[in-house]
């Protein structure tokens, strides 16, 4: 079998959705799972960026041991010299420059030229070069670069030194056929080709970025940059697991990668659970419905033999179909347990206070789902905030108006208010205001069941102006009042 290298930048494209931003402690943790998983180079962040971005890099090359630990530059001095410093701890270091090489780029961007551009590309390669022995050079906007350009590009940053060389489609243009020929162009009219590791790198914009990441592979790409559950800017990225069990289930593609598979639904759900990000239902491989059946005619064939309707086995994704199911009268041991296989390890008091909360939902709902219990997990982290709901009563219905009591700590001071407002809601959110006296602004208003059923665990999603920067924020609760001032109060704490 020959090998598909697995470049995942979920923490650095993934990180890059409003609202899903990680502090250290959770790319650590996220980085350490990418590890388990079997993935050959994490791009942990764009250093220069900012200085929690510096921050990540160096913890998480601290933290990993065997994977390749990549960092971003545009193709600048500065950016380089401040990428090698932050990979000062890595085992394995991969510095990722480059720059555009459209003529949208070219044009509008750098108000310059082919010829320029190309000699931009070779000077930076060539300064990674002195830090590095692995340099990975981008040719930003490669899917609407013109193929002829390109190969004299990627010719000449190989000859410079790089030892992968990225060709994204930045802009989820291509079709899938375009984009393979594109690979095949460069496969065929790069003298040096066989000196580099062609890697493609393909957004969602179009609903085509695995298959046009499929088509670069099957022309000869074998690196593929990618995501975990398909996250990233506007549309997102590849996702890994579907690029991983593609290869798995077409063997005659002599093709395989180092992805331990059955890590991938307790690595997802890590991923959704930190950055607040819920999976759609019918997403690939490890959306909820993923491998459910409800037509009577499916539920037949599968019972008569799985494979008419599911060509990936869920035991092969991390899905054991033979859970134990939770349950109020479940113990400690079976919570911990369920919590380890998704990915989160709690012990102690922890566990002890976590569990005590894990019975008060038991009692409200009938049964206790995965994101039930990862919706705790990630409760029970955000204790130590300034702020905190103390209590909240609400009176509401028809012809009569709404009126929210509400108790905040604040540092361990209460303090209370009452407001009426359009609606339980409104009331609440009305309330609060009144004991955090600034200017705040709720820009969006998000709420999500989790799964099925009026006992079901909410979400809620909030965006809140203040100081014209936007907070976001995040709460859950079987309360949806209550899950929408979680929510307020979380992005109040974040300012």
């Amino acid at each position: 079998m020959e090998r598909i290298f697995i470049f995942d930048t979920t923490l650095r494209d993934g990180e890059q959705v409003p609202g899903c931003q990680l502090n250290t402690v959770e790319k650590i943790q996220v980085a350490k799972a990418l590890e388990a998983l079997g993935v050959d180079v994490i791009e942990a962040g764009f250093p220069v960026s900012s200085p929690g971005d510096f921050n990540s890099v160096v913890e998480i090359s601290k933290a990993v041991t065997w994977p390749t630990i990549c960092a971003l530059t545009r193709g600048v001095q500065k950016d380089i010299d401040v990428a090698f410093e932050a990979l000062k701890y890595a085992k394995n270091k991969r510095i990722h420059t480059g720059i555009g090489t459209s003529d949208y780029h070219i044009k509008y961007k750098f108000n310059s030229n082919q010829d320029e551009i190309l000699e931009r590309a070779i000077a930076a390669t060539k300064y990674a070069k002195k830090y590095v022995e692995d340099v990975e050079f981008y040719c930003e906007d490669a899917g609407r670069t013109d193929n002829e350009y390109l190969a004299r590009v990627v010719e000449a940053v190989i000859k410079a030194g790089a030892t992968v060389v990225n060709i994204p489609d930045t802009t989820g243009y291509c079709l899938p056929d375009q984009f393979g020929s594109k690979i095949k162009y460069l496969m065929e009219n790069v003298p040096n080709i066989h000196k580099a590791i062609i890697s493609t790198h393909c957004h969602n914009d179009l609903g085509m970025a695995t298959a046009n990441t499929m088509s670069g592979i099957l022309n000869g790409a074998r690196q593929v940059e990618v995501t975990i559950n398909g996250i990233g800017e506007r549309a997102g990225n590849t996702s890994l697991e579907e690029i991983a069990m593609i290869l798995k289930c077409h063997k005659t593609l002599g093709l395989d990668t180092n992805i331990n598979t059955q890590k991938i639904v307790s690595t997802s759900r890590l991923v959704s659970n930190l950055m607040n990000m819920p999976v759609q239902a019918n997403k690939a491989v490890v959306g909820r419905n993923a491998f459910s059946h409800s037509s009577g005619i499916h539920q037949d064939g599968v019972l008569k033999n799985i494979q008419t309707y599911e060509i990936i086995n869920p035991k092969d994704v991390g899905i054991d179909d033979n859970s134990i199911v939770l349950t109020a009268r479940s113990g400690r041991a079976a919570l911990k347990h369920r919590l380890n296989v998704l990915g989160v390890e709690v012990e102690g008091e922890k566990l002890d206070e976590l569990y005590q909360k894990f019975l008060e939902l038991a009692d409200q709902k009938k049964s206790i789902n995965d994101t039930d219990i990862l919706l705790l997990a990630g409760k029970e982290s955000s204790k130590g905030k300034r702020i905190q709901l103390d209590y909240l009563q609400v009176t509401s219905g028809k012809g009569v108006k709404s009126v929210a009591s509400i108790s905040l700590l604040i540092a361990g001071e209460k303090f209370e208010a009452s407001s009426s407002g359009n609606g339980p809601v409104d009331a609440a959110i009305k309330a609060v205001k009144q004991i955090i006296k600034r200017e705040m602004v709720l820009q969006e208003f998000t709420i999500q069941a989790i799964d099925r059923g009026s006992d079901d665990m909410g979400k809620v999603h909030m965006q809140v102006l203040h100081n014209n920067k936007v907070y976001y924020g995040f709460g859950a609760d079987t309360d949806i009042v209550v899950a929408s001032v979680e929510a307020y109060i979380d992005a109040i704490n974040k300012f």
